[in-house]
């Protein structure tokens, strides 16, 4: 199966850019109510990938709780726990399934490394649950 059957396009996503600030990372997340967001380049290449919790923890760490004071941080300056691992379009399912099983979203990128969207965990264990209903349903 083509994993891009699981695809949410970049146009559809919400994401931040490595130059922007904690102030916009934190508006940008707020807004579309997300807790992990894609973090790319001007290229519109994928550099990783930032929580809540790393926006949290950095908050505390840089000892501030002024907006005005988060519009001075680079968002690439912030600690990230994790980044999510990204596969490319020709990736097998089974890689894609091992990744969602530790992440809850897999970035994809494009043969020349660019951020075409993700995969979320959500649609894959809805891909497999139809599946399985499909199956029972016709065995029985």
């Amino acid at each position: 199966m083509n994993i891009l059957f699981f695809l949410k396009p970049k146009s559809d996503l919400a994401f931040i850019y490595d130059y922007h600030t904690l102030r916009q990372a934190l508006e940008i997340m707020e807004h579309h109510r997300y807790t992990c967001v894609p973090i790319l380049n001007k290229e519109g290449n994928y550099v990783g990938s930032i929580t809540e919790g790393d926006l949290l923890w950095a908050v505390k760490k840089l000892k501030f709780l002024n907006l005005k004071d988060a519009e001075n941080i680079s968002v690439m300056k912030i600690e990230r726990k994790n980044d999510y691992q990204c596969v490319d379009v020709d990736c097998k399912m089974e890689d894609l399934i091992g990744r969602a099983m530790e992440q809850n979203f897999v970035p994809v990128v494009d043969d020349q490394e660019h951020f075409i969207g993700i995969i979320t965990r959500r649609d894959i264990i809805k891909f497999c649950f139809d599946k399985i209903k499909e199956y029972e349903s016709n065995d029985h």
